[in-house]
C-alpha cells in the first residue's frame, strides 16, 4: 500500500515540474516575442485648426471730453449709458460770467469802430488841410497812424468779442460725435474745466467694435507666406470669430483691418485691429475677449490621444526602436476633435507608435507589432 502512495506521489510531482517548466518555457517565448499591441507609422497630412489670442475690445473711437471753459455745472443734460449725437448738449456750465465778457466784448467793439471813424474824420481834415499847405507832412502822418492804430484795436476788440462769444458757447458742453455715453463722475455743482484730472465723461462709437489682439512675428511670417503678403493676409484671411469673457462666442464674424507695421521690440509681437459689428450694442467697449483664428498647418503630424499617455505633466508616446518600446516625449497642441493631438515636438514621419495600450508599456518593453490605419 505504501509502495503504491510512494508511486502516485512521485507520478504528480513529475507531472506537476513537467508543467512548471512548460509555463516558464511559454513565459520566455513571450517575453522574447514581445507583447502584441496595435501601431501606426507617423505621417503629415493637411488639417485646419483654430488659435485663440487675447483681444482688448474698443469701440471705434473712445472721446475723452474735457470742458473748455471753467465753471460750475448748472445742469446735467444726460445720463450714463444714454445714446447721444454728435452736438447733442451734455451739461452746461454757469453762463453768467461769459454772458457778462461777451457783454463787454460787443461793447469794447462798437468803442474801437467810434474811435476808428474819428480818427478817419481827423484824418480827412488834415489831409485837406495838407492839400491847401496849411499844415506839414509830418501832422498828416500822424494823423495816418492814429487811424491806423484806431483800426488795429478795432480788430482786436472784435478778436475778443469771437474769444468771449467761444467761451460762452463752450458752455455747452456738447458731444463731438455719435456714441454712448459714459460714466458721469461729475455732477451738478461740481468745478470742471480744462484741467481736471478726469475727464467729465467718455463718448464711445459702439456702432462697431475693434479687438485689439498681438501675434509673434513668427506667427506673421507663417500667415505672409501662405498668404503671400501682409495686405493680402488682410484682404484674404477668413472672417474671424470673438469668444467673450464669459466664454460664450459672439454671434457676429469679424474681419482683419490693419496689421501694424512695426514689431515691439519688448514682447516680439505685431498688433492686429480686428472690426466686429456691435449689433444691439453687444459688445461693451473696454471689456476683454480671446480672437479665434483659423489656421491650416499643410505638414501637421497627427496622433491620436490614445497613442499618449501623461505622466507627471508630460505626454508621452512610445515609438518602436529595434522591437523595444522607446519613450518620445512630446510637445503638443491639441486638435479641436479632441481625439487627437498635433505633435509640434518629439516624432518625426516615419516613425512607428504604439497606437493603443500605451498605459501597460513600459521602457525597453519588446512589442510585437499589430499595424493599425493612422
Amino acid at each position: 500500500m505504501m509502495n503504491r502512495r510512494t508511486w502516485i506521489a512521485g507520478i504528480t510531482a513529475t507531472i506537476l515540474l513537467a508543467a512548471s517548466l512548460a509555463a516558464c518555457k511559454q513565459e520566455q517565448q513571450g517575453e522574447e516575442t514581445g507583447q502584441a499591441l496595435p501601431v501606426m507609422v507617423v505621417s503629415s497630412q493637411p488639417i485646419e485648426f483654430e488659435e485663440t489670442y487675447s483681444a482688448s475690445i474698443r469701440g471705434l473711437q473712445d472721446v475723452d471730453i474735457i470742458p473748455q471753459v471753467s465753471g460750475r455745472i448748472i445742469r446735467l443734460c444726460v445720463k450714463e449709458g444714454e445714446q447721444v449725437k454728435t452736438g447733442q448738449v451734455l451739461a452746461v456750465i454757469d453762463q453768467a460770467p461769459y454772458q457778462a465778457a461777451l457783454r463787454i466784448a460787443i461793447a469794447n467793439v462798437s468803442a474801437a469802430q467810434a474811435k476808428v471813424e474819428t480818427a478817419r474824420i481827423e484824418l480827412n481834415g488834415k489831409q485837406s488841410l495838407f492839400d491847401e499847405k496849411v499844415i506839414s507832412d509830418y501832422e498828416l502822418s500822424v494823423a495816418q497812424n492814429q487811424l491806423v492804430v484806431a483800426q488795429a484795436e478795432l480788430e482786436q476788440a472784435k478778436a475778443q468779442e469771437a474769444n468771449a462769444r467761444n467761451e460762452l458757447s463752450y458752455t455747452e458742453i456738447k458731444s463731438p460725435s455719435n456714441g454712448v455715453i459714459g460714466t458721469l463722475p461729475y455732477r451738478i455743482g461740481a468745478l470742471v474745466g480744462p484741467t481736471i484730472e478726469q475727464p467729465f465723461t467718455v463718448v464711445s462709437d459702439n456702432s462697431e467694435m475693434y479687438a485689439y489682439f498681438s501675434i509673434s512675428e513668427n506667427k506673421l511670417r507663417q500667415f505672409e507666406i501662405r498668404y503671400g503678403s501682409i495686405d493680402r493676409i488682410i484682404s484674404e484671411m477668413p472672417p474671424i470669430s470673438l469668444q467673450l469673457n464669459n466664454g460664450s462666442v459672439y454671434g457676429k464674424q469679424g474681419k482683419i483691418e490693419t496689421i501694424s507695421g512695426t514689431v515691439n521690440p519688448t514682447t516680439g509681437a505685431v498688433q492686429i485691429k480686428a472690426l466686429f459689428p456691435n449689433i444691439n450694442r453687444h459688445l461693451l467697449s473696454g471689456t476683454i475677449g480671446n480672437v479665434i483664428l483659423q489656421g491650416l498647418n499643410e505638414d501637421a503630424i497627427l496622433i491620436p490621444m490614445t497613442a499618449t499617455v501623461e505622466l507627471q505633466d508630460k505626454i508621452i508616446a512610445y515609438r518602436l526602436k529595434n522591437g523595444k518600446a522607446e519613450a518620445a516625449y512630446l510637445t503638443v497642441d491639441r486638435l479641436n476633435d479632441g481625439n487627437h493631438f498635433v505633435v509640434k515636438q518629439g516624432l518625426s514621419i516615419g516613425d512607428t507608435i504604439i497606437a493603443e495600450g500605451v498605459g501597460q508599456v513600459k521602457e525597453g518593453m519588446n512589442v510585437t507589432p499589430k499595424t493599425v490605419a493612422p
